[in-house]
């Protein structure tokens, strides 16, 4: 213990890092200079085993058990617990753990990195009541409002559903649907009708994922007669200009199947390349930042950039065209869907995570409003002609 203890403390921080959380409050009560180090807010070894168990492999398995009653031990450095209150089960923070004693700017933080910022609507008093009023005398909590509708069909909280149509003109349109049987396939497929555009197949894409909803896509492929049909913002939504998804983009270009007969099968009659947003190199990384407010989960954990692991699948195509050398045509639908235990499992027809397996099946039916400030957040470099409250032309 004394060669161990002569190390610099910097050394033996890493080395409690590694340590799972229960043999952490172990080893953090044997002297007072461990005691002193795993109390220091600037090494803070709690923060590797917190998200350890957070952002387990498994997504929503069970957290250590000493996780529960952590904010009752002052070697904890407080800000350990904006990422637990950030990337923790909505179920586990309202029903097991023990909620810590936090200042309002750091309430202000857990809600701006969980919650979509059109979700501060829902904000009547302090920034602690929005993320979580207690359940006292039967006043439901913005997260318990999350919970309850990724769980049940209930629209009492919100009976109309906002969803963003991009327009191939440059503008986007902000429209509502009824809660309760809100159906994106079918809004879209009214849609589509309007276009001239039904007789070519719905895809559907995820844009990005956060710990309680996730934002996608529903758009037409085709290979377009013409550069009016083509929605440039629809392609800009999915693959921000100069960015690409890596070294391995051209190794995962996926031709996907076209049936003869089909509009999609005719090849396309632009004599000339279509033209590229992106007119000269850019070094993304001086245009773009990763999202932190609110956070992606792990598995887009570098939006913008592509995050590697499978599960960010926008990048399906290669340079400028989608699979097959298809373009984004009409116009694309943007919804956020809330998640719960079995949005996520895998349907049998069909690749994961595209198309039919974002809308179909079990635990995908609920969703929830999406605003401007939530594209503006998810989309910062989408240049947008008109924003449109309501339908038509904005005139």
């Amino acid at each position: 213990m004394s060669t161990f203890e002569s190390l610099p403390v910097e050394l033996v921080a890493d080395i409690l890092g590694e340590l799972d959380i229960a043999t952490l409050i172990t080893v953090s009560s044997l002297s007072r200079r461990l005691r002193a180090i795993a109390s220091d807010s600037s090494l803070n070894p709690w923060r590797r085993p917190i998200l350890r168990t957070m952002c387990n492999p498994d997504g929503d398995g069970e957290y250590e058990p000493k996780l529960r009653h952590l904010s009752v031990r002052h070697t904890v450095p407080r800000q350990n617990w904006v990422e637990i209150l950030t990337l923790g089960k909505a179920e586990y923070i309202l029903y097991e753990m023990t909620l810590p004693n936090l200042k309002e700017t750091e309430w202000e933080e857990c809600f701006r990195r969980r919650f979509l910022p059109g979700w501060i609507k829902w904000k009547t008093s302090t920034w602690k009541a929005a993320y979580l009023k207690c359940v006292i005398f039967g006043v439901r909590s913005i997260l318990h409002r999350v919970w309850h509708r990724s769980h049940s069909s209930c629209t009492a909280d919100e009976a109309w559903t906002k969803y963003i149509l991009l327009n191939r003109n440059g503008s986007a349109n902000l429209l509502d649907a009824s809660s309760r049987n809100h159906s994106p396939m079918n809004t879209f497929h009214e849609i589509k009708l309007q276009n001239n555009v039904a007789h070519l197949p719905t895809h559907v894409r995820l844009v990005v994922e956060f710990r309680d909803v996730r934002i996608i896509a529903l758009g037409v492929l085709s290979k377009p007669r013409s550069y009016f049909s083509i929605n440039q913002n629809a392609r800009l939504l999915l693959h921000p200009p100069g960015m690409t998804k890596g070294d391995d983009e051209v190794a995962s270009a996926q031709a996907g199947h076209v049936s003869e007969g089909s509009d999609e099968s005719f090849p396309p009659v632009l004599e000339t390349p279509l033209p590229i947003r992106v007119a000269h190199p850019i070094n993304v990384k001086d245009v773009y930042r990763p999202l932190t407010h609110p956070l992606p989960s792990p598995c887009h954990a570098n939006y913008p950039f592509y995050t590697f692991g499978g599960e960010d699948k926008r990048w399906l195509g290669n340079e400028e065209m989608e699979e097959g050398g298809r373009q984004w045509i009409g116009p694309m639908m943007l919804t956020a869907q809330l998640i719960n235990p079995q949005t996520k499992q895998h349907l049998e027809d069909g690749p994961p995570l595209q198309d039919l397996d974002l809308v179909v099946g079990p635990g995908r039916t609920q969703f929830s409003s999406l605003s401007w400030a939530d594209l503006t957040a998810i989309a910062p470099w989408l240049e947008l002609t008109a924003k449109i409250n309501g339908q038509g032309l904005g005139h």
